[in-house]
């Protein structure tokens, strides 16, 4: 299954497509015919790579968590997407993105968020680059996000509150989307995840695909040798996962392992935990699994963390699920809680809540002494103090 040939005529396996309104098929057929060549154009592949790596702070470490691996009797490495500008991993998407946008001579981007970070890495390209700036974010997480909030007004976006719904990532998708119906000549939706009709997952995928690139080349030079037998990342649409398993999808002695919220609970009627639960189906332009009632409604999900909040999981995820190359586990919000305090306490690193997710998962595995491990730390914690703060009672 190699990773370049994964992807057919905008489906992974059956998952995938563009199930869009008219309005939307110009910008959409625009954005398709042309986002691999300017990807691989020589202009645009310097601008990037030196907006990464002076800009974003790129390569992030392959950091060796040495009182982790005594705990778990392995060799348990953290890429540090939480190092980056701006706190995650989206930034590397924001930037791709909007250089692209600018080639499609946009003056206007739109964007949905739900923990923030996406919303903040939005904006900072669009201050850097002088492009307007809206922001769709629901109601809840505008409140249990209140510091990415903070940031994204200083950085001059404006940001939209959505009252409708569950008030969290789902219900901004859907305002971003029509805003973007109504203002389809100047304005270009940035999306932050590996979500949305063709040719957002494959693009999204490519841009953070520089998070695996790195993993190998640095596992080069620490171990001498190119592939980890693990690697770990958290799951909400899925796009910290998409780029940290993208150049292992084809070596099949890499164990690529996602981790889903479980909320209060995979069968508590709380919880975002798509691929344990859900059934093939459309949202947000796209074909894949969704939590659904019987008569095939979305159902609200639920996790502690804005950023795995989402009913959805990004088609890439749903085909690697189907054909059993990657293996999806889930944990609960109390399991998050608990990894991001043993992070906390004996590496001194403060992860963001949907990091955890991913580390709590190393309870859950059993590792050989000789196992190398990568866990995507996709982004720091600063955003979820308030949280943090709520639930452990400091």
């Amino acid at each position: 299954m190699k990773t370049e040939i994964l992807y057919r005529k905008g489906y992974y396996g059956e998952f995938g497509g563009a199930y869009i309104p008219e309005i939307l098929y110009n910008n959409v057929h625009e954005l398709e015919s042309y986002f691999l060549d300017v990807l691989s154009s020589p202009d645009f592949k310097k601008e990037y790579d030196h907006l990464l790596k002076e800009y974003v702070g790129r390569p992030t470490p392959l950091y060796h968590a040495k009182n982790f691996s005594e705990k778990y009797k392995a060799t348990i490495l953290l890429k540090r997407e939480d190092l980056n500008h701006t706190g995650a991993h989206k930034i590397n998407n924001a930037v791709g993105q909007a250089l692209l946008a600018k080639r499609l001579g946009k003056k206007r981007i739109i964007a949905e968020t739900g923990a923030g970070q996406h919303g903040v890495a939005t904006a900072t390209v669009c201050a850097l680059m002088n492009l307007d700036c809206a922001v769709y974010m629901g109601q809840t997480d505008i409140e249990r996000q209140a510091p990415n909030v903070s940031r994204m007004k200083m950085l001059g976006a404006k940001i939209i509150p959505v009252h409708s719904g569950s008030r969290s990532l789902k219900d901004a998708t859907n305002e971003a989307i029509r805003d973007w119906m109504n203002n389809t000549e100047d304005s270009y939706y940035l999306i932050g995840s590996v979500v949305g009709p063709h040719p957002y997952p494959d693009l999204v995928a490519r841009l953070q695909a520089v998070i695996s690139e790195e993993i190998k080349y640095q596992l080069t030079e620490k171990f001498n040798r190119s592939s980890p037998d693990y690697v770990i990342a958290c799951i909400g649409g899925g796009s910290n996962a998409a780029g940290a398993f993208y150049h292992f999808i084809d070596d099949a002695n890499v164990k690529l392992i996602g981790v889903e919220a479980a909320g209060k609970g995979i069968h508590s009627g709380l919880t975002a935990a798509t691929l344990a639960i859900g059934k093939p189906g459309i949202i947000h332009g796209c074909k894949t699994y969704l939590i659904q009632n019987a008569d095939g409604q979305i159902t609200e999900p639920h996790s502690i963390s804005a950023g795995l909040d989402y009913p959805g999981i990004g088609p890439l995820h749903g085909n690697l699920f189907k054909t059993q190359r990657a293996q999806y586990l889930s944990a609960t919000d109390e399991e998050a809680l608990e990894a991001a305090m043993e992070l906390t306490r004996k590496e001194g690193i403060i992860p963001a809540l949907e990091s955890a997710h991913a580390l709590a998962a190393l309870q859950q595995l059993q590792f050989r002494k000789e196992d190398i491990v990568v866990v995507s730390l996709s982004g720091r914690g600063d955003k979820d103090l308030n949280t943090y703060i709520n639930h452990l009672n400091y």
